[in-house]
């Protein structure tokens, strides 16, 4: 299995930009779908956007739809999730997780998951 780090969370205000970066180690990064969820407090964790191994198909919540884009580079082992327009109801710790499995908006069917970044969006 791959291991995931997170980078690039943070404190913006509501209408800003932050990108986040998903850094792979210790496996074949280009044969794994990845994807990107969300955990507010209190809440499951929410599917927000995925990539085939590939970067040919990509998925995404309806929520983030036409504000958040995700995209990788294989030759750099890292997976990257741009936010738009954020909102303050984006507020929430982001993970990056990969699966050999097909690609899927479902949590249980990836399995390597990084330790999460705090975003915070101020109103």
């Amino acid at each position: 299995q791959v291991q995931l780090v997170e980078s690039g969370g943070g404190l913006v205000q509501a209408g800003g930009s932050l990108r986040l970066s998903c850094q792979a180690s210790g496996g074949t990064f280009n044969t794994y779908n990845s994807g990107w969820f969300r955990q507010a407090p209190g809440t499951g964790r929410d599917f927000v956007a995925a990539i085939t191994w590939s970067g040919g198909s990509t998925y995404y919540a309806d929520s983030v739809k036409g504000r958040f884009t995700i995209s990788r580079d294989n030759a750099k082992n890292t997976v990257y999730l741009q936010m738009n327009g954020l909102k303050p109801e984006d507020t929430a710790v982001y993970y990056c997780a990969a699966t050999r499995w097909a690609i899927t908006r479902t949590a249980n069917q990836y399995n390597s998951w990084g330790q999460g970044t705090q975003v915070t969006v101020s109103s």
